[in-house]
């Protein structure tokens, strides 16, 4: 977590604080929580209590921009990775507001805040909807049912880049309705964990598939812990997953598996064009 993230669609990673409640399929396996758990910390769920950071810590933000300024770069910074900035918990407000100074206050940085509950943007955004353009806005949809709910919430912003991560990719999922004019950038990935489901590949072909067609830029993280069975390897190993449709996934160490689709990586993002945004 922070400067320099493993995390492959982003440069850094900043948490206003750690902790969250699940909310869906997707958390069934938070790794986020087994993250704090492996930590020492006890910090999901209603009742939990939040880790919140000192004075040095939100200074670290104020330091990359400064650094993108005198590089004439850009960093994205993913917030939070930790956390769900809009989760529901009337104590977080202030930190909110803390957190919307920090985004005001470094306009060399692309903010990129993920959530499970596009909901509560507009109650939450001192913005009101119509975000500052160092801000890309997305929502996580784990499947049909999720992408339905959540994206059109998501569209009720005005963000210079509002995107979908389909991770963990829990089952096929058609948005080509959301895409072009509304959505504007795709991650999809699969799950990582001990414990970890597997995405067909179709799946994931699928919705680069829409992506391409709606000429908006794919990003494909990662496989997790299952891969496809390789062409050619005649027999699985016993620690295999078998769809109905016949194709067989490997479960491997997720680096192992790595983020190879159709023979290539898919490292696609949204183009902003900040001098032009300067100017208007």
């Amino acid at each position: 977590m922070g400067k320099n993230s493993a995390i492959e669609w982003t440069h850094h990673t900043f948490n206003p604080w750690w902790g969250c409640t699940k909310v869906s399929h997707a958390c069934k396996l938070c790794y986020a929580e087994v993250w704090a758990k492996r930590t020492g910390g006890s910090l999901w769920g209603p009742k939990a209590a939040r880790r919140f950071f000192g004075e040095e810590h939100w200074k670290q933000p104020l330091n990359w921009d400064l650094e993108a300024r005198e590089r004439r770069t850009r960093f994205r910074v993913f917030c939070a990775s930790m956390a769900d900035v809009f989760e529901y918990r009337a104590e977080l407000n202030p930190w909110r507001e803390k957190l919307w100074d920090l985004i005001e206050a470094t306009p060399n940085l692309d903010w990129l805040l993920l959530t499970k509950r596009p909901q509560r943007t507009l109650l939450c955004s001192r913005w009101r909807g119509s975000w500052p353009r160092n801000v890309w806005l997305g929502t996580t949809v784990e499947n049909q049912a999720t992408a339905n709910e959540r994206i059109p919430f998501l569209l009720e912003n005005e963000a210079v880049v509002r995107f979908v991560s389909c991770e963990p990719l829990i089952g096929p999922i058609n948005i080509q309705r959301f895409l072009g004019g509304g959505v504007n950038w795709v991650i999809a990935g699969g799950e990582s964990g001990g414990r970890s489901r597997p995405s067909h590949p179709d799946w994931m072909r699928h919705l680069r598939a829409q992506a391409l067609k709606a000429n908006v830029p794919f990003n494909f993280k990662q496989w997790g812990n299952w891969s496809p069975l390789e062409p050619g390897v005649a027999k699985a190993p016993s620690r295999a997953h078998v769809f109905p449709s016949g194709e067989v996934m490997i479960r491997k160490n997720k680096y192992a598996a790595g983020r190879m689709l159709d023979g290539r990586t898919w490292d696609q993002f949204p183009t902003i064009d900040h001098e032009a945004i300067r100017a208007v």
